[in-house]
Formats: C-alpha cells, structure tokens, sequence
C-alpha cells in the first residue's frame, strides 16, 4: 500500500511529490472558517526546509518517500510512527537519516525477550562513593527513539513505553522524569514472521500516531540502491554521503505554531468524525476508531494542508490522511479476516460510503 495521492493539487505544488517548493503564488481563499478568524499563511522558509528534508534523506534512503513524508507529519504533530516492513528495506537507515538532516539525537534500542523495563526508561543505580540511589537515563531520553522490532519483547517492557508516549515522561521509583522535546517514538515491526512476537495490545497501538509500510522497492529504485552500493556509499556514514542538517528543532517549534492555527471548519470536522464513527458501525470490525483516532485525524490533516501550503483543511486532506492515520486503530472481526477482508478495504468502503462536504 502506497502512501494516498496528494490531494487536489496546487499550481505551486510540484507534481508526484507528496508536497512541492515553497509557493510562488498564493493559495485559493479559504472556506468560512470553525473560529471566525483568517487562516493562517504558511511560511514559505519554514515549508522549503521541510520540502528540502526528502531530497536530504533521499541521499541515503531510495524509494521511500512516503515514509519520509509521514515522519515528517508525525514530527510537526508531535506523534510517534509504528513503521511496518520486511527486513532490509532500510528502516533503520531511515530513521537515522532523518535525525542527520533534522540535526536531532537519536537512540535504538533492540527489543529482545530479555528487555527489562529499566533498560529503556533507565534505572536507579546505587553509587557506593556516595552511599546514595542515582538516576541513570535510559535511551529513551533522546529525540528520536528508534525502537527495533517492538513486538518482540514481552508485554510488561511493551508497557514502559506507555506513559513516555502519551504524558512525554518516565516515572522511575515515583519520581517524574520528563522527555527532551522533540520526543519521538519510532517502532519497526516485520508483518511476515510472527513466531516468538508479542502483538501490541490495542490501547498501545492507538497511542501511534501514524502506521505506515514500507514496500520493497521497485526495480529502478532497487537498481539505483546497487548502484550506490557499487560506488562506496556506507550507510554507517551518511556524513560521508553528503547529508547535511536542513532544518533543526526551532524551525520545527516554528512549524507547529503555524500548524496550531491552520483553520478547519464545522462541516470538514464533521467530516472527519463522521469516517470515525462508521468504522464503529462496520460489520467487518470488532473495534472502530476512538475519539483520540478522530483527534489525530484532525492533527494530521492540519499538518498536510499546512505543507500543502494551505491555511485550511479540506476534505481532500481528510481522505489523504485516513488511511495511515487509522489503519492501525481498527480490529478485524475473525470470520471477516477469514473471508480475505483487511483493514485498507474496510477503510475504503467507509472513505466511499460517508458523504463529502461540498
């Protein structure tokens, strides 16, 4: 599944890409707006950094850029990414690629069956010097926290990620410990070998901003991927292959100041709830989306019209934005499953089915 087509292009925008150049000329006038008040003009300089940060990772990533696209959202809306892939389709690479042009600090941690919770929050350990219990920062605190193969620790270490996730804090011997912001949680896990995993439970899963997959790339990417290969490129140095930082954490702040006020109204907000509320009546599903599903339609949605360069969110942001933001947060029923039915084509029937706001 590829990530969903840029909604009604711009004559800005560049087409084939997720999102385009700064824009050269001004967007249509905005809808009647929720608040009452004007939309927000995007900053040209803040969306050319963005813009810029896919051909940055594009010097080490290839084929990939719907990946660097939904990082980039769930960067700017302050959420975290479960990135769903077989092995070697560089998901890793990604991650730190991304942390190279964004010039944050970034930390992996390999989920085992041994994994103790201590090893990811960190721990108290006893200094004999002084005779007192030290707190020892686990990788969590970091920007960017690659979490490796998440569904293959078991449960009680799966929990340790829930409050960082949701309250951006760790609390260790009941003393709070709060995350360096940005804080963001990006964890791989491979669809195909299931033997020796434990599934994420649902309350966890809805705690992921966005799900998005990683397909094997096509034959020209995979070509030119053995091409880099063949002329020295080492992904364990991307300072050598030419990445350098594009934008930084302020630029970042900046953005989603801007996106806080990108405008949505009443009848595009009914929109978004009325595609969460059918998933509840599907009889494909055990479990529809939650509120916080609908919440982070919204927050996603906001982010693609602001680096569609748009100080409003349209329907067409909406539809781009569903499959992605609740893939993730529907459960099949078993006879549905067995009939062939999947997560994408109960999405695409609800997508159909709802009526679109004119």
């Amino acid at each position: 599944m590829t990530y969903p087509p840029q909604p009604e292009p711009q004559p800005q925008e560049s087409s084939g890409q997720p999102w385009g150049p700064p824009a050269a000329q001004q967007p249509p006038p905005a809808p009647p707006l929720e608040s009452g008040g004007e939309a927000v003009s995007p900053s040209a300089e803040l969306r050319a950094g963005f813009a810029a940060l896919r051909t940055e990772v594009g010097k080490a990533v290839v084929g990939q850029e719907a990946a660097v696209t939904g990082l980039v959202i769930a960067l700017l809306c302050r959420g975290h990414v479960l990135l769903e892939g077989v092995p070697g389709v560089a998901k890793t690479l990604l991650v730190r690629a991304l942390s190279h042009a964004l010039a944050l600090d970034t930390k992996r941690v390999q989920f085992t069956p041994d994994l103790m919770p201590g090893d990811v929050t960190g721990s108290l350990v006893y200094d004999a010097r002084t005779a007192q219990f030290s707190f020892r920062e686990g990788p969590v605190f970091t920007n960017l926290m690659l979490a490796d193969e998440i569904n293959r620790t078991p449960p009680k270490t799966q929990a340790s990620l829930l409050e960082a996730m949701e309250e951006r804090q760790v609390s260790v011997d009941g003393t709070p410990r709060m995350l360096p912001d940005p804080f963001l949680v990006i964890a791989t896990q491979n669809p195909v070998e299931y033997e020796g995993t434990y599934p994420l439970p649902e309350a966890q899963l809805d705690r992921f901003l966005l799900k998005l997959t990683l397909p094997l790339p096509e034959r020209a990417d995979e070509i030119e991927v053995l091409r880099r290969h063949s002329t020295g490129f080492d992904p364990r140095n991307l300072a050598a292959a030419g990445l350098t930082a594009v934008t930084d954490a302020d630029q970042l702040a900046r953005a989603r100041a801007e996106i806080a006020r990108v405008q949505i109204s009443p009848e595009v907000l009914g929109y978004a709830v009325d595609i969460c509320r059918a998933t509840r009546q599907s009889p494909s599903l055990s479990l529809g989306v939650s509120p916080r599903g609908a919440t982070a339609l919204l927050a996603t949605s906001r982010a693609w019209a602001w680096l569609s360069g748009r100080g409003y969110v349209t329907p067409d942001d909406i539809k781009a934005l569903a499959h992605p933001t609740l893939r993730h947060r529907v459960q099949l029923r078993a006879e549905a499953e067995l009939e062939g039915v999947t997560a994408e084509s109960v999405l695409d029937t609800v997508l159909a089915a709802v009526p679109v706001p004119r």
